[in-house]
C-alpha cells in the first residue's frame, strides 16, 4: 500500500454510505418544505442508501451528488439557508460512496459531513442550536463499529468551515476513542 493511503473495503464503503444517508435523511423535510418539486437531494440520499444496500458504485451516484450540489447552490442563492444546508447534507451523503483511501483530514468530511450539514439545517430551521446538537447525538448513536473504525484511520476533522465545520469536529471528537 502506498504511503499516505489507508485500507478501505467495499463493505466498509457501504457502511459509511449507509451511515451518511441515515444522517442526512432527517434534513430532507426542511429542503422539501422549501422546494417541494425538487427531487435532487432525495435522489442523492437514495443513491447512497441503495449503494449501501449492495448496488454497484456507479456514475449515477456521482451524478446525483452533482445535481444535489446545484440544488444547494440554488437555495443558497435564494437565501434559503436551512434548505441549502439540507441539500449539502444530501451532496455529502452521495459523496460518501466515493470516500478516498487518502490519509487526509478532508476525507473525514465525506464520513461526517452529512450529519454536520443536516444538524446545521435543523439549527437554522428551528433557530435553536440545541436542536443541531441533538441531531449530532443521534448521528453518534447511528455510527456503528465499522464507521468508527474507518473514521479513526483518518486524521481528525480539518479546522475552519464555519458552523458546519465546528459541528463536524464535535461529532468527530465524540466518536474517537479517548
Amino acid at each position: 500500500m502506498a504511503a499516505g493511503t489507508i485500507e478501505l473495503s467495499m463493505a466498509e464503503l457501504r457502511e459509511v454510505a449507509g451511515y451518511a444517508a441515515a444522517c442526512a435523511h432527517p434534513a430532507l423535510a426542511i429542503f422539501e418544505r422549501a422546494r417541494p418539486d425538487d427531487p435532487r437531494p432525495r435522489a442523492a440520499i437514495d443513491a447512497a442508501r441503495v449503494f449501501a444496500e449492495g448496488a454497484r458504485r456507479t456514475k449515477a451516484i456521482r451524478d446525483s451528488a452533482w445535481a444535489a450540489q446545484r440544488a444547494y447552490q440554488e437555495t443558497r442563492d435564494a437565501g434559503q439557508a436551512a434548505a441549502s444546508e439540507a441539500a449539502r447534507a444530501a451532496v455529502a451523503a452521495a459523496s460518501a460512496a466515493f470516500l478516498h483511501p487518502l490519509a487526509k483530514a478532508t476525507q473525514v468530511l465525506h464520513i461526517l459531513g452529512p450529519a454536520a450539514h443536516a444538524a446545521l439545517a435543523i439549527e437554522l430551521d428551528t433557530g435553536d442550536p440545541q436542536s443541531g446538537l441533538d441531531h449530532l447525538e443521534t448521528a453518534r448513536g447511528l455510527a456503528g463499529p465499522v464507521v468508527v473504525s474507518v473514521l479513526t484511520r483518518y486524521p481528525h476533522a480539518p479546522s475552519g468551515r464555519g458552523r458546519a465545520g465546528e459541528l463536524t469536529r464535535l461529532l468527530d471528537a465524540s466518536l474517537r476513542p479517548r
